[in-house]
């Protein structure tokens, strides 16, 4: 399992009636890929996984793993109130052929470190799979500090990797101290991308990636500090809107703004309305007019 690259926290789209639209799936994956990305993290936050139905996260899983084709990892997101329902999805994303887990603290409940633990070690028990944590303290209120995640190395081979969100990139410097090349680490906020890269982090679970994969993925290999940064200031307002409550409707926003699929959510989120829609779609069309012109643009194949 290669961590290292950019790695689109993929949207789950949906039909007029609230189902999956499993067609636009493959083609986004196959998309993302041709576009540079190296692999596919499938039912986190930005896919909207707490919403869908086991049945469906299992669809959804067989559907990237067969539209990617071996192209790159996929990645199952493996989130649940209860341990023993991540344990049974951890199970059912090897046996679809998922190259990787992503493995996050239970959603709703802040549990003592004890308890944060023992749920974390079940997934990472469960299979074989290389295994991710997902640090964000930020959404989910637990925090996995540097000595724990050290703790929870000692003790799983299968931990492979970090999915670093507290905002803070000292945290990157933080787990690279401790265990060196241990763990890949990679960064899950959009807008701490280029900071997080200079601290040591070499793939990127991005959100922008959605709709701007080419672009993205020039961010990440850009090794011209001028040129990076020229292309982080103008990505920047984009990059925020991974970073604010409503983040999935105004990343599939962007996407729908660009051809890529639509902007609909499954309640109980709702698609923006009124001044805060105005809002977002002239900063979407102001980024796209002041884009760097040595940059090349990401277009969907039904927009050529």
């Amino acid at each position: 399992m290669n961590w290292k690259g950019v790695m689109p926290a993929i949207t789950t789209c949906f039909s007029n009636d609230s189902t999956i639209d499993y067609p636009f799936m493959v083609e986004h994956c196959r998309w993302l890929l041709d576009n540079g990305c190296t692999g596919i993290v499938a039912l986190g936050s930005l896919g909207e996984g707490a919403t869908l139905a086991h049945d469906e996260k299992l669809s959804v899983l067989r559907t990237c793993v067969q539209a990617t084709k071996g192209r790159g990892p996929v990645v199952a997101s493996i989130s649940a109130l209860a341990t023993a329902t991540a344990v049974t999805l951890a199970k059912a994303a090897a046996n679809l052929g998922c190259a990787g887990l992503m493995v996050l603290p239970p959603y709703v409940y802040k549990g003592s470190w004890r308890e944060m633990k023992a749920h974390v070690a079940a997934v990472f028990e469960a299979t074989e799979l290389p295994c991710m944590l997902y640090n964000n303290p930020v959404a989910y209120g637990t925090d996995f500090l540097p000595e724990q995640i050290q703790e929870l190395a000692a003790e799983h081979k299968n931990l492979a990797a970090v999915k670093e969100s507290s905002t803070d990139v000292r945290r990157v410097t933080a787990i690279r101290a401790l265990l060196g090349d241990r763990l890949a680490i990679t960064v899950g906020v959009d807008d701490a991308i280029l900071e997080g890269i200079g601290a040591g982090a070499i793939g990127w679970v991005a959100g922008l990636a959605n709709a701007l994969p080419r672009e993205s993925v020039e961010l990440f290999q850009c090794d011209d500090k001028r040129k990076a940064f020229e292309l982080y200031r103008w990505f920047l307002p984009l990059l925020r809107m991974d970073t604010v409550p409503d983040f999935v409707q105004r990343i599939k926003l962007v996407q729908a703004e660009l051809g890529v699929g639509n902007a609909r959510v499954r309640a109980p989120r709702l698609e923006l309305v009124g001044e805060e829609l105005d809002q977002v779609r002239r900063t979407i069309q102001d980024a796209l007019k002041s884009r760097p012109d040595w940059v090349e643009s990401s277009v969907w194949p039904a927009r050529k």
